[in-house]
C-alpha cells in the first residue's frame, strides 16, 4: 500500500495528462467536439482506473473522509464564532434555552397545582367556618332553651 499519497499530486498528474487533449485541437478546421469529448473521457477513465486499481481506494476514501471531517470541523467551529462576534445565539444556545424554558414552564405547572390545592383547602376551611358558626348559634339556641326549661322547672318546683 503506497503511503505517500498526495491528492495534490494526482490531482495535477491527471490534469496534465488530460490537458494534452485539447493541445491542438481548437486551432484547426476540423474540429469535432464529440471526438474530443470521446478521447477526454477514454483517457480520464484509464486514468481514474489505473489510480484506483491498486490499494488506493481505501485508503484514499480513508483520507478523503478525514478531509472531509476536518473540514466540517473547522466550518462549524468559524460559524460558531462568527454568530459569537455578530452577538447571534447558535443552535446549541437555542436548545439550551428551550431546555431552561421548558423546565421554568414545569415549575409554574407545579406551583399552579398547590396553587389550587391550597385555594381548594381554603375553601373548605371557610365552609368549615361556616358550619362551625352555624354549630355555635344552634348551639347558644340549644343552650338558652334549655335556660328557659331549667327556669319554668325551678319555678314549677319551687310552687310546689
Amino acid at each position: 500500500m503506497n503511503q505517500d499519497l498526495n491528492f495534490y499530486d494526482m490531482w495535477k498528474d491527471f490534469y496534465s495528462q488530460s490537458s494534452k487533449l485539447f493541445d491542438g485541437k481548437f486551432a484547426t478546421e476540423d474540429f469535432n467536439f464529440y471526438d474530443m469529448w470521446k478521447d477526454f473521457y477514454s483517457q480520464s477513465s484509464k486514468l481514474f482506473d489505473e489510480k484506483f486499481g491498486a490499494d488506493y481506494p481505501s485508503q484514499g476514501m480513508g483520507q478523503l473522509l478525514e478531509m472531509n471531517l476536518q473540514f466540517k470541523k473547522m466550518i462549524d467551529e468559524s460559524t460558531l464564532k462568527y454568530l459569537e462576534f455578530i452577538n447571534v445565539p447558535s443552535r446549541n444556545d437555542i436548545a439550551n434555552l428551550s431546555s431552561l424554558i421548558v423546565n421554568v414552564d414545569a415549575k409554574v405547572d407545579d406551583l399552579e397545582e398547590k396553587l389550587e390545592e391550597k385555594l381548594d383547602n381554603n375553601e373548605d376551611q371557610a365552609s368549615f367556618k361556616s358550619e362551625l358558626s352555624n354549630v355555635k348559634k344552634d348551639m347558644k339556641n340549644l343552650d338558652n332553651k334549655l335556660n328557659q326549661i331549667l327556669t319554668l322547672l325551678n319555678s314549677q318546683k319551687e310552687k310546689k
